[in-house]
């Protein structure tokens, strides 16, 4: 898809950006680690994937608000429109040398997600979508939420909290409720890319509490794209502002947030 000169940068930056974090991950046993909390790590590379990622969408559109992962927010001269940016997405993952991890950048345009851009860059996998525009894999794959209808046919991806997590009661009881209506679940450490799963209909569907925007801002843009639903747990909420999310396809939507909500 030819997309519009916003969606051309976000892409172009992901790649830059990326292009450091390979080069780190082949190296993992090296890189310099610093712990930021109790099971969340920061990473010198992290830290040089922001830089990188500000410089490249900062400069090109220097009237943008921004929000990041590592650096924090920064308002623009432009008050509508702000670029929410996960450097890396999956860093655990990243330090034990697992290639499942992200770049997320999206823009957000009056409290809107108006473009997303999901790199996987170890697969070199790039989901991107527009507002209106369709969800897509790489230069011309369209993507489309998988079309099955029934729970106990479908795999459903979350975030198992860690570390003495307020959120681990809740997600042990809908684990209790939701595994045996159905063919599995996928705990893989990077919201980014469940939600790009979803998308491509690898996974039926995808929950989790306790999420910031840049973990999810691009991810969700990109399953409503591809045909999807998405919602916050408790469905009066926000989802970028609750940082909760339910997400499937529409014939199972119904049934999963019904399990979810245990309602």
């Amino acid at each position: 898809m030819a997309g519009s000169a916003n969606l051309n940068i976000m892409m172009k930056a992901a790649r830059k950006a990326a292009r450091g974090l390979v080069k780190d991950f082949g190296e993992v046993e090296n890189l310099q680690v610093s712990a930021k909390s109790a099971g969340d790590f920061v990473s010198r590379a992290d830290i040089q994937a922001e830089a990188v990622l500000k410089e490249e969408l900062l400069g090109a559109r220097p009237t943008y608000g921004w929000l990041g992962e590592e650096g924090g927010g920064q308002d623009g001269q432009d008050p509508t429109r702000r670029w929410i940016v996960d450097p890396l997405d999956g860093t655990t993952n990243f330090l034990h040398g697992m290639p499942h991890w992200a770049i997320s950048i999206a823009l957000e345009h009056k409290g809107e997600i108006v473009a997303g851009v999901v790199y996987d860059a170890a697969k070199d996998e790039m989901f991107y979508a527009e507002r209106g525009e369709g969800a897509w894999l790489n230069d011309s794959k369209r993507l489309r939420v998988s079309s099955r209808h029934r729970m106990i046919e479908s795999v459903f991806a979350t975030g198992v909290p860690f570390a003495g997590s307020t959120d681990l009661p809740a997600t042990l009881k809908d684990l209790a409720r939701l595994m045996p209506a159905c063919s599995g679940v996928r705990r893989w450490g990077a919201a980014s890319l469940d939600l790009a799963y979803v998308a491509a209909g690898r996974y039926e569907g995808f929950w989790e509490r306790g999420l910031h925007s840049w973990d999810i801002a691009a991810g969700l843009l990109i399953v409503k794209e591809a045909g999807g639903f998405v919602q916050a747990i408790d469905p009066e909420d926000s989802v970028l502002d609750s940082g909760s999310i339910i997400a499937s396809n529409e014939p199972i939507f119904d049934q999963f947030s019904k399990v979810i909500r245990n309602s």
